[in-house]
């Protein structure tokens, strides 16, 4: 029996092998989107594990930590997004077997990230006048400027470790480098609050800005220590042998990462904005929002994974001169995407009360509007996740044909041109409220789902076109 390649083969015999069958093509890219998934609700688990121990601080210290680390994880991932071009770029690379590539790339990426690590620096130095100009109460916004400060310093290391590391270890075949130092990263983040908030095991006490440092501190560690394992590994050196960054290069990386940096922020920008109508509806209609985000977000971190492996795999094909199986890859990809949230979906569907109840007491009284209406924004969630996930892995197929400003189009136009407009008409208009806003976030994924897709389906039908005439002429 014949045996199939994979991308994690680098050398030149393995490009002489037949493309992967679709089972086989399902099994890689669930094996290289696991460790990234793991990856992935890590970084969330340590944002859950700031929250808690900030609450133990009072409302005040709870409320400047989260905002001022939620404005610190919107600057950064915005940026992160340009560095999504190293992923495609090395993934194309290997499969064209043009090895001596790949260390050009990730210098040149290590240097980009550096760079883009200067406007994220200044922005979160002008937290508090921002806040100011925002209307934001004096005394929060003069906390959450403090907060920002400390973890600014976080900013190159996130970049460095989250931008450019889960972008190329994947690419080369290494993703499995990011499971455990991601699992463990949450347990020294807990530890490192803990002590420097309370000022225990002999740390200083620094209050909510101990969360800010510790954090901080966390990111830097991780990364450093991701690197010493790329450098230090026998097996990976090759790749990251000293090369000279080059400027040519730099802007081939950011050409095709900053469409996808304006697709993140049009995104983090509608969700903002559907949070803050949700204000406006009152204090229990945003609970409840919470609540059905927070769920949608944690789910949202599979098929984001699943996106980022239908990347490399559709980069590594594409590189090889398959671009049958590049197709095919990308297919699967999004098969598996839509299926892990369709099964989210029905348990969104059959258990929606189990699930508020992990947040609220459903036998108060109290809580009763709020569940109630939190069960329903589920129900749409369903729809919702299973739209997300389409659109999130085709965004990342279509990243592996280094295909980035179309698709920043049409997101911009499903999100804002569709999912905004119909949200706020069914939600202030037709007094749908709520369900109204979360009716527009589904009806802006879908559109975006199906732009998505169908401009995959045409690119890669086009580059398997036009492979057959050149081997025909």
């Amino acid at each position: 029996m014949t045996r199939t390649t994979s991308p994690a083969r680098t050398d030149r015999a393995s490009r002489a092998i037949a493309p992967p069958t679709l089972k086989r093509h399902a099994a890689d890219t669930a094996r290289l989107a696991a460790p990234l998934a793991i990856a992935q609700l890590s970084q969330m688990a340590m944002s859950v594990t700031d929250t808690v121990l900030l609450g133990s601080l009072g409302a005040g210290a709870l409320a400047a930590g989260g905002l001022g680390a939620n404005l610190f994880f919107v600057v950064v991932t915005v940026l992160q997004g340009v560095l999504t071009s190293v992923s495609v770029s090395v993934s194309q690379a290997r499969g064209a077997d043009d090895l001596h590539r790949v260390p050009h790339i990730y210098w040149t990426g290590f240097a980009l990230s550096l760079v883009l690590a200067l406007p994220a620096f200044a922005l979160l130095s002008f937290a508090e006048p921002l806040l100011h100009a925002l209307g934001e109460p004096g005394v929060l916004a003069r906390q959450v400027g403090e907060y920002a400060s400390v973890l600014r310093w976080g900013a190159p290391a996130s970049l460095i470790g989250v931008g450019l590391m889960r972008s190329f270890l994947p690419a080369i075949g290494a993703a499995r480098r990011l499971l455990w130092i991601s699992i463990a990263s949450v347990f020294f983040n807990g530890f490192l609050n803990y002590g420097l908030i309370h000022g225990v095991w002999g740390l200083p006490r620094l209050g909510f800005l101990g969360s800010a440092a510790a954090t901080a501190v966390t990111i830097w560690l991780t990364t450093l220590v991701l690197m010493a394992l790329l450098h230090l590994r026998p097996s990976h050196q090759h790749f990251v042998v000293a090369r000279r960054p080059s400027a040519p290069m730099m802007g081939e990386l950011f050409s095709i990462g900053w469409p996808v940096a304006i697709t993140y922020a049009v995104e983090a920008t509608l969700f903002l904005a559907t949070g803050l109508l949700m204000g406006l509806l009152g204090a229990m209609p945003l609970a409840a929002h919470q609540i059905a985000l927070n769920v949608a977000s944690v789910m949202f971190m599979v098929p984001l994974s699943i996106g980022q492996a239908g990347n490399v795999r559709v980069g590594y094909w594409i590189g090889a001169g398959v671009p049958r199986a590049a197709r095919h890859a990308g297919f699967v990809a999004l098969a598996l995407g839509v299926g892990f949230m369709s099964m989210s979906a029905l348990v969104m569907v059959l258990a929606p009360h189990w699930i508020v109840g992990l947040y609220l007491h459903l036998d108060d009284p109290a809580n009763a509007q709020t569940v109630a209406l939190a069960t329903s924004l589920l129900g749409v969630a369903a729809i919702f996740q299973i739209v997300d996930g389409m659109q999130t892995v085709g965004s990342g197929c279509l990243r592996g044909l280094k295909d980035t400003r179309i698709p920043m189009l049409a997101a911009t136009l499903g999100y804002w041109g569709i999912g905004f407009p119909v949200g706020y008409a069914l939600a202030f208009h037709f007094g749908y409220g709520a369900l109204g806003l979360w009716w527009g976030l589904a009806a802006g994924l879908a559109s975006v789902a199906v732009l998505m897709t169908w401009r995959f389906h045409r690119m890669s039908l086009r580059a398997e076109t036009e492979a057959a005439r050149s081997q025909t002429a």
